[in-house]
């Protein structure tokens, strides 16, 4: 699931450094293929510009807020979410600059949601993850492309959902239960 300078080539003719932002339009393009398709046109988009910062390319006109794939790493990966859930995703990403990475960064999440310093709606609303090995702006098409969505229902156990915790590729589970950050993981299985 690299992206490699060979995908960039694809995507705009010619070798660019892994940390150049490709174009607003492209940015936005890929972002949006990871909404269902009647969302993407009114949805916001995250991305990047030429300085490597994270800005608002496009304001949106419903609910869901698109980040388009940050250019500094390998592999593609695009994801929109209920813009209910922007506090808590921009609290990840100001922890990951930070250097919080993996499970010191959810427990310093759930923490400040608990705490009631970081908003978190209770009723559920979802993530949407799109996945690939490259992305061409020509056609439009995410190589080797892998979507899943999450569910966040904060607090959820198996008991208030009936959800079973064990990971599966064949039908929903929760992560994370009990916790602020508890969330129902549907994956399909991969091609």
């Amino acid at each position: 699931m690299k992206m490699n300078i060979m995908c960039w080539t694809v995507l705009f003719g010619s070798t660019l450094a892994a940390a150049e932002a490709p174009p607003r339009d492209t940015q936005i393009a890929a972002a949006v293929l990871a909404a269902p398709s009647d969302l993407r046109e009114g949805a916001a988009v995250l991305g990047y510009n030429a300085k490597g910062d994270l800005v608002t390319l496009r304001e949106g006109k419903n609910e869901l807020i698109c980040l388009a794939s940050d250019p500094n790493k390998s592999s593609f990966s695009v994801a929109c979410y209920h813009r209910d859930l922007e506090p808590y995703m921009a609290r990840g990403r100001e922890l990951l600059a930070q250097k919080v990475t993996g499970q010191q960064r959810n427990d310093v999440r759930w923490k400040e949601v608990a705490e009631g310093k970081l908003a978190l709606p209770r009723e559920p609303r979802t993530l949407y993850v799109l996945t690939g090995t490259g992305f061409d702006a020509a056609s439009g098409k995410v190589t080797d492309s892998y979507l899943r969505w999450v569910i966040y229902v904060p607090f959820a156990t198996p008991q208030s959902t009936g959800l079973s915790t064990k990971p599966s590729d064949s039908a929903p589970w929760l992560m994370s239960p009990g916790t602020a950050g508890a969330h129902i993981m549907i994956n399909p299985p991969k091609k």
